[in-house]
């Protein structure tokens, strides 16, 4: 304490747990504003989960489900969790077993995005379907200009007109 008093800074008790205790030397301001940038610096690091919902009904059409499939391709890709729902509105909750085939059907067309981590369960009237991405999931690279180029179809020349080479 004599050495702290000396420097004009404060003793600050790093690891109180330790034996002997640890202590430093410092100005405790500054410390303490180090210590609140470090922690602020790691929240910042730690990964936020995001959870994105899509809601079915007993009802959902093929077109319907299919476009909420290419949704949730895209939020499992993106690296957010899903969570998939049927909602039953009124008499319709008789058509549980409609339900579960949407959502395991669901499943089954996102197997290959994502995992499931909870099968279908109703609480009250919603049945809940949880999917997480897959880890290390590669974006799909971009095809090279030359390959899109030898994809498209060659047009035939069926008007009559002769063919003109515009290229120079």
């Amino acid at each position: 304490m004599k050495m702290a008093e000396d420097a004009g800074l404060d003793l600050v008790e790093i690891a109180a747990q330790a034996d002997p205790p640890v202590c430093k030397i410092v100005d405790y301001q500054k410390f303490l504003y180090e210590r609140k940038k470090k922690e602020k610096e790691t929240k910042a690091k730690a990964s936020k989960q995001i959870l994105k919902e899509i809601r079915f009904g007993p009802n959902t059409d093929e077109h319907d489900f299919n476009f909420k499939v290419k949704h949730a391709m895209k939020f499992l890709e993106e690296g957010a969790k899903v969570k998939a729902y049927v909602h039953f509105r009124g008499r319709a909750i008789a058509y549980k077993a409609r339900g579960e085939i949407i959502l395991l059907k669901f499943a089954q067309a996102l197997e290959e995005f994502g995992k499931v981590e909870m099968l279908p369960k109703l609480e009250g009237n919603r049945m809940f379907l949880h999917l997480a991405p897959l880890p290390n999931k590669k974006p799909k690279p971009a095809k090279p200009a030359d390959e899109k180029d030898a994809e498209k179809p060659l047009i035939e020349n069926i008007g009559g007109e002769p063919e003109t080479n515009n290229e120079a």
